[in-house]
């Protein structure tokens, strides 16, 4: 099926195809393994995930996945320094060794990000590589070489810059985003790995070193240059050491148009002469019951916060699915609580589809009525997940299963499996047996969360939930109340 995405470079949707091979090289912008990855990261790995899992099992292509982990920058830096109040002791002894500090310190947190995106259906195996930055520091230099002997970097103060404004005279910058050049001032540069500000200024492709921070020997221009490369040139390097130059598509968090992605391609057409890929693709922001997310207004979460407050993860998965990924995302409890609901609804379809029919009044389906071709005909078209799923519901509606003949039964499974192979949130199987004896005092606690939903008091049902969760148990709503399980 012809798959179609909108490009950020165009800013109009396209169609795809891979440029060589029949296979898909996609680069994803991965974690700064620095803390627990919030809700809002997770919304942007969950769009790598949907974009990959529909172009493998719509579009039918091979795919070679590799999504990076920031290990060396800013942040990761003050996290892992002798004077860090961010220091655990899961994460070992600190030594006189920097570096080495520096890999337990990223290493706890990337093992934590990896638990959490399975928790949440994103499965490992699709990944053809998720490589750390701080293995491919001579790569880097290497990079930067390039870049200086082409014309387009300069030393200054034992660091090394990108010239924007001799690049701008020979190339286009700002290619995914106007930029504003009133500002640009000549000698201004950027030092820091991350940066709010539209205007564009010079900014750094390796860092002199500073006291108290791990760093790596260069030389350059017959000057030893120690230090550590600049948050913008990971990405480059390994795109290029890893999918080769130009891969597909390069996807990633709308607020990494610029500066992150700008500089990547900046950078990849100064040092290696080529465009790095011809397929942009952002996802929009994510807000909190309607506000920005922020740790002062107390909406700031980590999907273990919210794991703790008794929510399943595949129905946040879900949740968040259900919206375009091009639109801002409002995350709310209740929402997570209607996706909970929907997700039940088309798993007892799915059930239903495992028994044998009495009825059989269903025999044939319009073909432009038929599930695969209303479903898959809009995921096709730039991942538009509203309209797939209003197609799904449309036809659960009027095709009830206790009505279709077995033989479409059968039929719709291997759809299922074909969804579910995107969704990843469904068991294609039978329903089980439950036989398993909930105790009184689950029961209890189960009634007194149904009393509080209905006065409204969500705080007290959350606080209830989560009590059940850590009981063992999960507690699933429905339309005529709820059903409690007891967790694996």
């Amino acid at each position: 099926m012809k798959i179609q995405l909108y490009n950020s470079l165009s800013k109009q949707i396209e169609d795809f195809n891979p440029i060589r091979d029949n296979i898909v090289r996609m680069y994803s912008c991965g974690p700064t393994v620095y803390n627990h990855a919030h809700i809002g990261n997770m919304r942007s790995f969950l769009f790598a995930d949907l974009m990959q899992s529909t172009l493998r099992n719509v579009g039918e292509w091979d795919l070679k996945w590799v999504m990076n982990i920031t290990d060396i920058d800013d942040k990761t830096i003050r996290g892992s320094s002798f004077e860090s109040e961010a220091w655990l002791p899961e994460m070992g002894e600190q030594t006189s060794d920097r570096l080495e500090n520096l890999r337990n310190f990223t290493n706890y947190y990337k093992t934590l990000f990896l638990e959490d995106i399975q928790k949440l259906g994103i499965n490992l195996d699709d990944f053809h590589k998720i490589p750390h930055a701080t293995d491919y520091i001579s790569e880097m230099q290497e990079l930067i070489r390039k870049i200086f002997k082409n014309g387009y970097a300069y030393i200054s103060e034992g660091s090394v810059y990108f010239n924007v404004e001799k690049y701008s005279q020979a190339e286009n910058y700002g290619k995914l985003k106007k930029i504003d050049f009133s500002n640009f001032q000549k000698g201004v540069r950027i030092d820091a790995d991350t940066y709010e500000r539209d205007d564009a200024n010079d900014f750094v492709l390796w860092k002199t070193k500073k006291d108290g921070e791990p760093f790596w020997d260069f030389e350059l221009n017959a000057s030893n240059l120690p230090g550590r490369p600049g948050w913008h040139m990971e990405c480059s390097t390994m795109e290029y050491e890893i999918l080769g130059l130009p891969f597909d598509i390069h996807t990633g968090g709308i607020d990494l148009q610029f500066p992150h992605h700008e500089d990547e391609i900046a950078q990849s057409k100064a040092g290696y002469g080529i465009d790095p890929n011809p397929f942009w693709c952002h996802n929009e922001f994510l807000e909190v019951e309607g506000k920005k997310m922020s740790k002062s207004l107390g909406n700031f979460y980590s999907l273990r916060e919210l794991l703790d407050k008794g929510l399943d993860p595949l129905d946040i998965r879900f949740a968040m699915l259900m919206a375009h990924y091009r639109t801002k995302y409002n995350f709310t409890f209740a929402g997570v609580e209607a996706a909970a609901k929907a997700r039940q609804k088309v798993q007892d379809y799915i059930y239903q589809l495992f028994e044998e029919s009495s009825d059989n009044s269903i025999n044939e389906i319009p073909e432009n009525k038929y599930l695969p071709n209303t479903f898959f005909g809009e995921i096709a078209i730039d991942l538009h997940t509203p309209k797939a799923l209003s197609k799904l519901f449309e036809f659960i509606s009027n095709y009830p299963a206790g009505k279709l003949s077995n033989e479409l039964k059968n039929d719709l499974k291997q759809v299922f499996v074909k969804i579910n192979s995107i969704f990843k949130i469904w068991e294609i199987a039978p329903k089980p047996e439950n036989n398993v004896l909930i105790p009184q005092e689950i029961l209890d606690i189960a009634e007194q969360r149904f009393q509080a939903k209905k006065d409204k008091n969500w705080t007290l049902a959350d606080e209830l939930r989560s009590k059940i969760t850590q009981m063992g148990y999960s507690i699933l709503d429905s339309k005529d109340g709820y059903e409690i399980k007891q967790n694996d």
